[in-house]
């Protein structure tokens, strides 16, 4: 009987302390201090950009438009659509040497990386076979003139071989819940069958792209790269110099622009990945198969744009439990 009063009591003097909300706490020279307990109010959640209205129609196999700052989705069409990426795909191979490679490794060039660009007449960054170049060096002269032979001469030093680290990428893919992502080179470019088709199982959707890209974006270093137009390497006793000029006509023709990545192959058409801020606000958009013939080469850029403008010109609204993305 004595303990259960003595429970009731103790049960009774708690109660008193949290509805009198006070703490004591006492100083170094012992002098009891009683704090008033104020509890931290839960944060307003901030407001969002909300799609509203028509969406902007865009000639493209796909598109999709990303709220960087609150990872809501604002325009998708065919966003879900497994496509072809072609040079988009160093988006994941810088992310992956920025977070498991070693950016002071020295690369030296081999012969493989000089024949990739060769054998497909693909975009290179020009580099000479023996050439010993820093690993973060290596990465402006992927993104920048998105250079091919950059990518095989990087997964040669970061894996000791292209396959291995393809499956790397992969590997990185799934651990990202990139679910409708699957590569079989560190460049995009195409690749053939036996039979002489293209090989089908390099491919991504938009969404799956615009999430890669929001996480890498989130990387100083991958920002840095890939809002820069221009990368000076002067000459050492253990290279060439190289001049890297970017791909990307977005970055000098769109105010605000931040990135990211340009794409091209016969069987991709014409990719772009892009990214602006405005008014403290942040938007990623993908667009792929953008056309594909030589007339159609600038309109992915004017796209963006148009995407973007109409991205930025929405109602800031506040955040609703669940929003559905609008499709065109």
């Amino acid at each position: 009987m004595k303990r259960i009063v003595l429970g009731t009591i103790v049960s009774v003097i708690v109660c008193e302390f949290v509805l009198l909300a006070t703490f004591t706490f006492f100083t170094a020279t012992g002098n009891r201090v009683l704090a008033a307990f104020s509890p931290t109010p839960a944060p307003t959640p901030a407001p969002i950009l909300t799609a509203r209205g028509p969406t902007p129609e865009i000639a493209t196999s796909s598109v999709y438009l990303l709220d960087a700052d609150t990872n809501h989705a604002l325009m998708d069409v065919n966003g879900e659509q497994r496509l072809p990426m072609a040079s988009t795909t160093k988006i994941m191979t810088t992310l992956l040497v920025l977070e498991k490679g070693n950016l002071n490794q020295l690369v030296t060039i081999r012969e493989d990386a000089i024949k990739e660009v060769i054998d497909n007449q693909a975009s290179t960054a020009n580099l000479v076979v023996g050439d010993q170049i820093r690993m973060l060096d290596l990465l402006y002269g992927l993104m920048l003139p998105s250079g091919n032979d950059a990518a095989i001469a990087i997964a040669d030093a970061m894996s000791g071989s292209v396959p291995a680290f393809v499956e790397q990428m992969n590997n990185y893919a799934h651990k990202l819940k990139l679910n409708n992502t699957h590569f079989i080179s560190p460049n995009g470019l195409t690749s053939l069958l036996a039979n002489g088709t293209p090989n089908p199982n390099h491919y991504t959707t938009a969404a799956d792209l615009a999430k890669l890209t929001r996480y890498a974006m989130q990387t100083p270093l991958f920002e840095q790269i890939v809002r820069l137009q221009e990368y000076e390497l002067p000459t050492t006793v253990a290279h060439h110099s190289y001049h890297w000029v970017t791909t990307n006509k977005f970055l000098s023709t769109y105010p605000g622009a931040t990135g990211v990545k340009t794409g091209y192959t016969v069987e991709a058409g014409y990719c772009l990945v892009f990214a602006a801020r405005r008014n403290g606000h942040s938007l990623i958009g993908v667009l792929l198969h953008d056309g594909d013939s030589d007339t159609e080469a600038d309109r992915r850029f004017t796209d963006a744009a148009t995407v973007l403008d109409w991205g930025f010109q929405l109602p800031l609204l506040p955040p609703t439990p669940s929003v559905t993305p609008q499709s065109a």
